[in-house]
């Protein structure tokens, strides 16, 4: 039997993860391992300075045994496979993912940060996300189609699969586009905006402006087209 890892960056109680969960118990012993909050945008980061803390929880899928960890998601897949799961680890699934993981952006993105530190430990790892508004149909009509498609799919050193659902319904979608480039533009052009002003300091909050432009065969294109986005990345070289 397959022993996979799931992590994510939004949180042990996300509702994607659970989701994903659901679906990788069909294909092995299932272990977790995920933040205790979300931690969006921490990109490959972890604890090099400071301790964090992991305990086992209880979780509503049977089978699962799961971990709430105080660390990054980096961090989760680290102390997941060198310390809390008992046994190989054949695979390491991240998500699924409250927003895109596409384009330039997933140097941000600690869905694929996670992803990326599997790959480095060696292991066959795919990063699952979805648009950011409630629309999980066409992720859940073919979460499991490709899930076991891509478990059976090699990767180079460093490569992770990213998966990314568009948030239009089944009908909606217009079908898989496989081997997408990432894009080299942003899925949000962001800006600073001033919050607050004293005679000392100022405030910034980020502000984004979704891009509705992207090159022909990229995720970003494609999951703007309504298309399910499935490509490889690769962290370095």
């Amino acid at each position: 039997m397959k022993r996979i890892l799931l992590t994510n960056d939004d949180g042990i109680d996300s509702e994607g993860l659970l989701r994903l969960a659901r679906v990788a118990v069909k294909y092995g012993e299932v272990w977790i391992v995920a933040p205790d909050t979300e931690r969006s945008g921490v990109s490959h980061g972890v604890s090099f300075r400071h301790s964090f803390d992991a305990w086992e929880v209880d979780y509503p899928v049977e089978g699962v045994r799961a971990y709430a960890c105080t660390g990054t998601p980096a961090d989760c897949v680290r102390i997941g496979l060198l310390n809390i799961v008992k046994g190989e680890v054949d695979h390491v699934f991240s998500g699924i993912n409250y927003g895109y993981n596409v384009a330039s952006d997933i140097q941000y993105s600690a869905t694929a940060g996670a992803a990326f530190e599997a790959a480095f430990q060696h292991k066959h790892t795919i990063a699952f996300s979805e648009h950011s508004v409630k629309i999980h149909e066409v992720a859940d009509r073919f979460l499991e189609e490709i899930m076991a498609e891509l478990m059976e799919k090699p990767l180079e050193p460093n490569e992770i699969w990213n998966v990314n659902f568009p948030g239009c319904t089944v009908e909606e979608c217009k079908g898989i586009q496989r081997d997408t480039k990432v894009s080299l533009g942003l899925f949000y052009k962001d800006y600073y905006k001033e919050t607050k002003v004293d005679e000392k300091r100022t405030t910034y909050m980020v502000e984004g402006v979704r891009n509705w432009e992207a090159e022909e065969g990229t995720d970003l294109r494609a999951v703007l087209d309504d298309y399910i986005s499935i490509g490889k990345a690769r962290n370095i070289s």
